[in-house]
């Protein structure tokens, strides 16, 4: 796909595309091989998949859940007994929880 790369003959609109995917290839390029864009780029992708795959429980504020002094989180009881779980450090990155036993998710607001 590469633009040095192209057939001299090829018609304009195909080297039009290669160009085009090789610019996409190129920006993923630049956030996967970056440590910290990686890490927003797999979130938002866990955060995508979440909300396409599991059900939407609540929309909370971590105010709402209890804090474990011990373990460092806040924790929230599931109606199927179960818990959801944010760690101290993920509170400024997570923003869906999935409960550790069903499939139903969480908003933190």
């Amino acid at each position: 796909y590469h633009p040095d790369k192209q057939k001299a003959d090829a018609p304009a609109r195909e080297v039009e595309e290669r160009v085009q995917r090789f610019i996409e290839i190129d920006q993923a390029w630049k956030i996967l091989g970056n440590e910290e864009t990686k890490k927003e780029y797999d979130l938002q992708q866990r955060e995508d998949n979440l909300t396409k795959e599991w059900p939407l429980h609540a929309q909370i504020s971590l105010e709402d859940m209890s804090w474990n002094e011990d373990e460092q989180c806040y924790t929230l009881s599931c109606r199927c007994g179960g818990n959801y779980t944010v760690f101290r450090s993920e509170t400024k990155d997570v923003s869906l929880v999935c409960c550790d036993t069903c499939s139903l998710v969480i908003e933190i607001l």
